[in-house]
């Protein structure tokens, strides 16, 4: 067998440098700064503040909705703010997928965010950076803790029906379904815990939560029949009730207090603490508010990580709703 000539390798040595230089440089393209708009829009996040908290100082609710908002676009090709547009007659968005139609709200309060930030510097806030502030906004406005927002995400041109209706957990996931839907975008079973404490804000619709209150067995009782009153059998769909039953506008520990009591409102609630893996870190967070917030934060800036648009990829929109 004649011996390899060791210069045939070259060129693919050559094109693995290269590959292997333009992934570095993605990799570090792809990092988010907070100080990003402190030139280019220094009044950026008083902007934001201002705006959630005369919103949710209007309405409590639109706290947790906007923090849904950014959990909702995070998972769904990362976060890029595809979750804000709009369907056209040639284009499909995120808003008619199942864990968002009639659900997902919040939108008119990021237009109102985005208008004045146009007004204030045109062209530099990115929608995907909005939705990441608001977020943080919202839990502080509730009472929660703050956490350092990293910024310079950029806005998709591209949306996915199809991710929505699949990588956003449903209510009635098992732990595992949890685990492995937070896995796949780069979280842990811990990072899943301490997200799922956003629940202690926020309301669900009974066709979310329907099943539970009639067919699991894992529920106190008069939990259940106090439900069932706002949540028939059949009908009522849209009926509210809050997450946390106990502290329903207040970004708190109380969600993981109501677990070990039975009372998680959806089956994907009470399944983080149900004789599996996670029971011991709801009990932690049960009796210890501070480790949950810190918890939480960190858990949140880590979420915000995944896979943003950054450098020349994507856009700056102009109008949040649709593609330049």
């Amino acid at each position: 067998m004649a011996p390899q000539n060791s210069s045939s390798s070259l060129p693919s040595k050559i094109s693995f440098m290269f590959l292997l230089f333009s992934f570095l440089l993605s990799t570090a393209s792809a990092q988010l700064s907070s100080t990003y708009y402190s030139k280019t829009c220094p009044s950026a996040l008083s902007i934001i503040k201002s705006a959630v908290n005369s919103a949710v100082a209007s309405e409590k609710r639109m706290g947790a909705s906007l923090l849904r908002l950014h959990f909702h676009d995070c998972f769904v090709q990362g976060c890029d703010a595809s979750i804000l547009l709009d369907d056209t007659a040639t284009f499909t968005g995120e808003k008619t997928a199942n864990p968002n139609v009639n659900s997902v709200r919040g939108f008119d309060v990021v237009d109102t965010i985005k208008s004045q930030l146009e007004s204030s510097c045109p062209g530099v806030v990115s929608c995907a950076d909005i939705l990441a502030v608001a977020a943080r906004d919202s839990v502080v406005a509730l009472g929660g803790s703050s956490w350092t927002v990293l910024l310079g995400r950029r806005d998709s041109t591209t949306a996915s029906l199809s991710a929505a209706n699949t990588d956003i957990p449903a209510p009635t996931s098992s732990l595992s379904q949890l685990i492995q839907a937070f896995s796949n975008k780069g979280l842990t079973a811990k990072e899943m815990v301490a997200l799922s404490g956003s629940h202690t804000i926020g309301q669900a619709r009974c066709t979310s939560f329907r099943s539970r209150i009639y067919n699991d067995t894992n529920i106190d009782s008069s939990y259940a029949t106090s439900l069932q009153a706002n949540c028939p059998s059949t009908g009522g769909d849209n009926n509210l009730s809050p997450l946390d039953v106990t502290s329903p506008t207040s970004f708190d520990n109380a969600y993981f207090k109501n677990l070990l009591s039975k009372k998680g409102l959806l089956h994907s609630d009470q399944e983080l603490y149900n004789g599996g893996s996670t029971d011991s870190q709801v009990t932690t967070y049960s009796s210890n508010l501070q480790t949950f917030k810190t918890d939480f934060g960190n858990a949140m800036i880590k979420m915000g990580n995944i896979s943003p648009l950054t450098g020349s990829s994507g856009q700056i929109r102009t109008n949040c709703r649709k593609v330049n």
